[in-house]
């Protein structure tokens, strides 16, 4: 199986089913293999003392006000169910409190995504986990403790699980990107790992590619001047159809490192070795 491509829409959608439906089209066109949105239950993940600050946003004056424009509901999960579906792409959402994995489980997703700032949260695990569905768990802002924790829950109930390296800066410099980060958590855990990026371009992306991540997360916007904290790191269209063109190069390109002379060889290898002696 080749590298898995996951177009990050988190709240880019700015709680537009209609632009969330175009950035899904989007992924489709560009070949990725699943979407990724973000949920919350917004009194769980936020006090009242910030809920009820001010804030100046197009839903209204309030932070509840934001962050509830913010957020899809039953119905609206269950259209963008249907359209991935119909469009036959996979979909899963990073819940960031227990209820909302909870609600997630009525859609039977292909697979769940730890985000990195829930990696502390170790009752949030234990219940992703044990659902022994296969999971992606990005490693961003996280301590060798964390790590161990995370893992040592996932081996303990057998639920499969890939780790995403990641550094959880909004765009992140290239020069914090630490790719060799993905060697250290391949030896010490022993699993496959992935990269998930908030890189503006797409460089380091290849790269982590060429260093062998087995997964791919990148956020995509429809256009990065749009309103919300995520689209500045985020990809626009015509960048990341370019980007998983690139991956798909890349991956097969990689092949099985044997040192025998590829068969397609043979004939100018004849060709340009005519005139040397037969020993």
């Amino acid at each position: 199986m080749g590298v898995f491509v996951i177009a990050e829409i988190g709240i880019n959608h700015n709680g537009s089913l209609e632009v969330a439906k175009q950035l899904i089209s989007v992924a489709v066109s560009a070949g990725a293999d699943a979407v990724k949105f973000q949920k919350r239950t917004i009194d769980l993940v936020y006090t009242k003392e910030l809920l009820d600050s001010p804030r100046e946003s197009q839903w209204g004056t309030t932070q509840r006000a934001q962050k509830e424009g913010l957020e899809f509901g039953l119905d609206g999960y269950k259209e963008i169910d249907s359209f991935c579906r119909s469009n036959n792409i996979l979909w899963s959402a990073s819940a960031w409190d227990i209820e909302s994995q909870k609600f997630l489980r009525q859609f039977n997703l292909g697979f769940n995504k730890v985000a990195s700032a829930m990696l502390p949260y170790t009752e949030l695990l234990k219940v992703i986990a044990e659902e022994k569905r296969k999971t992606y768990i990005s490693t961003g802002m996280s301590t060798t403790e964390m790590l161990d924790n995370a893992v040592e829950i996932f081996r303990k109930v057998d639920c499969p699980f890939e780790l995403m390296h990641c550094i959880s800066t909004y765009p992140m410099d290239e020069h914090d990107a630490n790719l060799t980060r993905i060697k250290t958590l391949k030896n010490r855990y022993k699993c496959d790992v992935g990269y998930s990026g908030h890189e503006t371009g797409l460089a380091i992306s290849y790269a982590a590619i060429g260093m062998g991540a087995t997964s791919l997360e990148r956020h995509i916007t429809l256009d990065r001047a749009m309103y919300g904290s995520d689209q500045a790191a985020s990809i626009e269209p015509a960048g990341f159809r370019q980007l998983v063109g690139g991956v798909r190069k890349i991956d097969v390109g990689m092949g099985d490192g044997s040192l025998e002379m590829n068969p397609k060889e043979k004939s100018v290898a004849d060709k340009l070795r005519a005139h040397i002696p037969k020993t």
